[in-house]
């Protein structure tokens, strides 16, 4: 005998029955036969006063399920109520207990899966969030063991892309009347019943009025889930289906609507030829129907997996005209279906935009993160008032926010790169003890968002490392990419190092086939791994190969070049031993020309850099001394060059800055000479004719021909070649003179921005980074006109500059 005592708790649960119903491990068929009013009855006799207990006496010890399934990304304070109850109160509004929607107490909120999760009711950890398993793999948490306290890594892992951003659906009442909810039913229909129905389809096909249909398909999708797909193959359903088709013109919006629920309930496949004729008229209709009814139709196309682009077409320029009366609990259901059906007109996002400020006070922190992910799954922008405002509202309560909406605001934040620093505090705060219960791909997004937001919190990049390794099996290539990306975007190695990065490098040689499927996420995390100095050669030697370049320009829909080309040039200086593949020719021209032409439309538009490439052409003593060029291509970035000699004077090695006219008088400057006795003497001696040049330019008094000033032409290619330039002297019939010397000193003198620092500090980025440990190893020394000093000073005077970019030039060079 087992004792199990049930109690009742004021208010009731969102998205379950409002009185609680027991359901047994193994169905017994004798409860599959009861009433629906046996069922109440026995509900009521449980539940007949809130202050009392009933004490059921079973006969075998079973256990009590729950249908569940939870946060996406949280096994841990995935507390949806609690968050919308305590944003309630904060807002001064009533108690939400008298609420329909709004427990008594603190709990964890659950959507339905495509299939039932189960999960024992009882005292498990609070605001621990539910684990989710597949139907085959479910487990029960035992009450009295202390297994019930740990999170199953594959329950963390598992992540239903069609559930999960629909829990917002359930925190309140309005939603159910424009949404989609699995019917939950104590009597379905019986399977002698099923076949009464059908056999009165083959008979009475002809005779079938419009209603009747309607009716017969409500009354089939509540046979029991297992026969769904027996009915599916069935000839008389089919015949029924293509009934519905024939007269489709006589059904109005609510019968249409019937019998697409009736297709999601029973599963029908999306593709499916019928489907076509159901789209085009709800296309007819949908001038005809409500917000409520447009919102549930599209609702249910979304749960059926179909994509519906005409009906939403029609659909949107209805919302054009209608924007105005959406209500919140509308207005949020709306973005969420523009979301997942990725596309949305760019001045209706605007609209609904300012309609989200208008309830901006009665949102709650789980439809924040919905109206985040709908927006950035349509690739459409919020404003930076608004996204601050919805930081604003996260930093107040954010212990309580779900990590499914946390992940999904700082996809906003990343989308739309604005920088709130209160939140990505409080966000530094409470991610460590949440990415261990987070899933992979979780992880992955929280990880990107603090790299393209240049956010380095070592306590989140540490959890990060240390969580990863022991289950990077769970990793797709995306994943892999994205956390290699970032974390060489920071240019952060954690403690564990070592271990991190050899279980990611290990899982992309097991991941090889579906980095074919997607090359670019190869590259990535190629790039990746050269930010923070890792070259693992069999995979640089593959993805530089003819096969694979040709394979990642077809198959990648994004631009390959550039990162071929980065990669390709960071092994020819970082690895010298290196004797694999590298890219042909053709395709390093193509990648040089590509990442000039960004790098010089860039810098040409920015006034601090033309002023200091001014004025370093005034200090040294024309444009012949500074050259703007790339001096590492591949590494995306122009440099401003100067070379000095062994006396520290700078070198005129710029010969592209010098004018035509100046080049012709170069040519025929020894034209026409004095003959004296001793330039006889040495010509009959044999001297040399450098040295004869040297005497007579000395004898006969000329001075070094003086260039007028002018702004330094860039030019692409990467370091000055010295033969060309004597080749280029000797045709024109001159010995090298002293100014080709070989450089004492190169300098790479670059004007730096903030975004190549990690955010609220002066740590470079991977990519700068990498770029001056290359520079080094070529012999250059970096001379950096910071954006913290360089910028203050364009406010100054003339002097003030030139004595800046001396010091700068001439103490580097010392």
């Amino acid at each position: 005998m087992a004792l199990a005592i049930c109690r009742r708790f004021p208010g009731t649960f969102c998205g379950t029955p409002s009185q609680p119903a027991l359901i047994k491990n193994h169905i017994n068929k004798k409860l599959l036969g009861q009433t629906c009013e046996d069922c109440a009855l026995t509900t009521r006799m449980i539940s007949t006063d809130t202050r009392m207990a009933a004490i059921l006496q079973l006969l075998k010890p079973i256990r009590y399920w729950t249908f569940c399934n939870p946060f996406i990304y949280s096994a841990t304070q995935s507390v949806a109520w609690r968050n919308m109850r305590s944003y309630m109160w904060h807002k001064g509004q009533n108690s939400p207990e008298n609420s329909l929607c709004c427990p008594a107490r603190k709990v964890n909120i659950c959507s339905t899966s495509a299939g039932w999760r189960i999960l024992t009711t009882g005292n498990t950890l609070p605001g621990l969030g539910l684990s989710r398993a597949s139907a085959s793999k479910a487990s029960t948490l035992n009450l009295h063991s202390s297994r019930a306290m740990r999170i199953n890594e594959e329950d963390v892992e598992t992540f239903d892309s069609l559930e999960d951003p629909r829990v917002f659906l359930r925190l309140r009442p309005e939603y159910q009347l424009h949404s989609y909810n699995r019917p939950v039913t104590c009597q379905p229909l019986s399977i002698s019943e099923g076949e009464l129905i059908l056999h009165k389809v083959t008979v009475y096909q002809d005779n079938l009025q419009p209603q009747i249909i309607v009716d017969y398909f409500c009354k089939l999708s509540s046979l029991p889930a297992e026969q769904h797909p027996v009915l599916l193959s069935s000839t008389s359903f089919a015949l029924l289906c293509q009934l519905s088709v024939k007269n489709i013109h006589l059904f109005d919006a609510p019968d249409l609507i019937s019998i697409l629920k009736a297709f999601v309930i029973l599963g029908i496949p999306h593709s499916h030829s019928m489907l076509d004729v159901f789209e085009t008229n709800f296309c007819h209709k949908v001038w005809e129907m409500s917000l409520d009814q447009l919102l549930l139709v599209a609702d249910l196309w979304r749960y059926l997996g179909r994509r519906v682009p005409r009906f939403l077409k029609i659909f949107f320029s209805y919302l054009n005209l209608h924007w105005k009366d959406l209500s919140l609990s509308q207005l949020i259901h709306l973005i969420y279906i523009i979301g997942e059906s990725r596309q949305a007109p760019q001045d209706l996002m605007q609209k609904l935009e300012s309609l989200i400020l208008k309830y901006i006070d009665l949102i709650n922190l789980e439809e924040v993160g919905s109206i985040c992910l709908g927006f950035f799954k349509s690739s459409s922008s919020l404003s930076e008032f608004v996204m601050r405002k919805f930081g604003d509202l996260a930093c107040a309560d954010m212990q309580h926010l779900s990590s499914y909406a946390l992940v999904n605001i700082l996809k906003m934040f990343r989308f739309t790169h604005v920088d709130h620093v209160n939140f990505m505090k409080q966000f530094g705060q409470i991610a460590p003890q949440r990415i261990p219960s987070l899933g992979v791909q979780g992880v992955m997004h929280l990880t990107l968002a603090c790299s393209a937001l240049r956010f380095l919190d070592e306590r989140v990049m540490n959890a990060v490392a240390a969580s990863l390794p022991p289950r990077v099996a769970y990793c797709r290539s995306k994943d892999v990419a994205k956390i290699l990306w970032s974390f060489g975007t920071l240019n952060y190695k954690p403690p564990n190092a070592e271990e991190f990065y050899s279980s990611l490098i290990n899982e992309i040689h097991r991941k090889m086939l579906e980095f074919n499927r997607y090359p670019e996420h190869l590259l990535t995390c190629l790039l990746g791994l050269a930010f923070s100095e890792y070259f693992p050669v069999e995979l640089i030697d593959f993805a530089l190969s003819p096969g694979f370049v040709r394979l990642a320009q077809e198959r990648s829909k994004f631009e390959v070049t550039k990162e071929l080309y980065t990669l390709d040039g960071t092994v020819g200086i970082e690895c010298p031993d290196y004797r694999g593949n590298r890219l042909s020719s053709q395709l390093q021209q193509e990648g040089s020309e590509m990442v000039w032409n960004l790098a010089k439309k860039d810098m040409s538009s920015k006034p601090e850099f033309l002023e200091a490439l001014f004025l370093l052409e005034t200090m040294l003593g024309g444009p012949q001394y500074v050259k703007h060029h790339m001096i590492l291509p591949h590494t995306r970035s122009s440099d401003l060059e100067v070379q000095l000699d062994v006396n520290m004077k700078p070198l005129p090695f710029n010969r592209e800055a010098i004018p035509i006219e100046d080049v012709a008088k170069l040519r025929f400057k020894h034209v026409g000479v004095n003959l004296t006795d001793d330039l006889m003497n040495q010509l009959l001696k044999g001297k040399s004719r450098g040295h004869s040049q040297g005497e007579i330019e000395s004898d006969s008094g000329q001075q070094p021909l003086k260039l007028e000033e002018e702004t330094a032409k860039p030019v692409g290619g990467s370091l000055c070649n010295k033969v060309d330039r004597l080749g280029a002297m000797e045709m024109a019939g001159l010995s090298p003179p002293t100014c080709l010397q070989a450089p004492q000193v190169k300098l790479a003198i670059q004007l730096t921005n903030r975004n190549q620092y990690c955010y609220g500090s002066r740590d470079l980025l991977g990519l700068h980074n990498m770029k001056r440990r290359q520079l080094n190893q070529l012999g250059y020394r970096v001379v950096e006109l910071s954006h913290w000093e360089w910028l203050p000073l364009l406010k100054r005077t003339r002097l003030e500059k030139l004595a800046f970019l001396h010091e700068k030039v001439f103490t580097s060079a010392l």
